[in-house]
């Protein structure tokens, strides 16, 4: 009688508080922050119309009038047209100049092209004279042509509310003339990483003892996704200690992350201290594994998400809750990782009682199983993955069948 994934998750996202604190930032600082509202181009972008090539500015009717009216004299048939030039403009220079029919302007990449002109012929295609210009080729209208507004309308959202914000995002805020922009408050994560056995990288060896890999992937995870990260904060397996870091995340994070202690071991102490500190209990167990003792609680309307201390699990659970929290807290979609179905490429014989995340690699509608351990304790091969195939309980599947897959963010 387990719950099912979605069940804890809708437990859980009931009891994340959103974020509503703003801050206003430059656009060069906004990468990796959440837009906090639309940022609309209040002109269009482009706001005149600009040559894309150098070469002259013309009317393509007017070419091809005199290519009508005209036969050109060459036997070898090519389009040959002599128009005024009516004057010179660079890009950024701007100077109206009256059409008249019969001219033409001479124009560089990003120049401006005054009313009546609707095509640029490239110079390669004229003798590139500079009183009078034979033009060599017809042209349609707007060939050659960046029309106003051809980037962004006027009125158009360049930055939708609730973006994660990247390059291409900062690009198009500044393309709208945009040079700060109001942004959600970071969220603040601590990770508590429990485990007498653990040590911080760097310190020697022990006989019994391992590095702690959980909690910098953990973290690494997070602050890549522009989430301040407290942490990873290492506590061996003592209740009193995890309650004093516990009481400091409670008083300074949005949200708190612990892994290990958290089964029916001995020192598995995490369920005891979060009844002792008057949690509000939100699941216990979910019907998936590996991480089936993964539990999340409440204190003090922030969420305690408790992982296992293995750390794959840890990593296939973290990202199964972690992100839609992190979605829900911030009004950002672009948190959720994505979820395809893809082809199984290679044989999976297991049948497994529950539902399993087996590591995999997903790539062109196809995903493949390149580790051949899938023990929840090792992530030395799971540099070759991006993906958990989500497999059914009590699913036999072969090479060829359609899968369930969930790319792991930041891989």
């Amino acid at each position: 009688d387990m719950m099912t994934v979605e069940q804890a998750l809708e437990k859980m996202l009931a009891a994340i508080r959103p974020i509503t604190d703003e801050q206003t930032v430059d656009i060069i600082d906004s990468l990796g922050r959440i837009s906090a509202e639309d940022c609309i181009a209040e002109s269009p972008v482009p706001s005149f119309a600009r040559s894309a090539m150098d070469g002259y500015a013309v009317r393509a009717a007017d070419i091809q009038d005199r290519v009508a009216k005209h036969a050109p004299a060459d036997t070898d048939g090519k389009t040959r047209v002599v128009l005024r030039v009516a004057g010179k403009l660079l890009a950024g220079d701007y100077r109206e100049l009256d059409y008249e029919p019969g001219t033409a302007v001479r124009v560089m990449t990003g120049a401006y092209i005054p009313d009546g002109y609707d095509a640029v012929v490239k110079q390669e295609d004229t003798d590139m004279g500079e009183v009078s210009v034979e033009i060599r080729c017809t042209v349609k209208p707007y060939e050659n042509y960046c029309k106003t507004g051809e980037n962004m309308a006027a009125g158009h959202i360049a930055v939708a509310g609730g973006t994660l914000i990247r390059p291409i995002h900062m690009g198009l805020l500044a393309a709208a003339g945009k040079s700060r922009i109001n942004v959600v408050r970071q969220p603040r994560i601590t990770v508590i990483v429990t485990g007498s056995e653990l040590l911080r990288p760097g310190q020697a060896i022990q006989p019994g003892k391992i590095y702690d890999s959980i909690g910098y992937m953990i973290s690494g995870a997070a602050s890549q996704q522009g989430i301040k990260v407290s942490g990873p904060h290492i506590c061996g397996d003592d209740a009193e200690t995890a309650e004093r870091l516990l009481q400091k995340a409670l008083s300074e994070a949005d949200f708190i992350i612990t892994t290990g202690a958290i089964s029916v071991g001995e020192k598995d102490f995490i369920p005891a201290l979060m009844q002792k500190m008057g949690a509000d209990l939100l699941f216990r167990g979910a019907d998936i594994q590996p991480g089936t003792p993964t539990m999340a609680s409440r204190i003090n309307d922030k969420v305690i998400l408790s992982l296992s201390g293995n750390p794959y699990a840890a990593l296939a659970n973290f990202e199964v809750y972690f992100w839609e929290a992190m979605a829900r807290m911030t009004g950002c979609r672009d948190m959720l990782p994505q979820q395809a179905e893809a082809l199984l490429a290679d044989r999976y014989d297991k049948v497994n009682s529950h539902r399993r995340l087996i590591r995999a690699m997903g790539k062109d509608g196809r995903v493949f199983l390149p580790a051949k351990v899938h023990s929840s304790s090792v992530i030395g091969n799971m540099d070759g993955c991006n993906c958990f195939i989500d497999l059914e309980a009590g699913r036999s599947v072969k090479p060829g069948d359609t899968v369930k897959i969930r790319y792991i963010k930041g891989m």
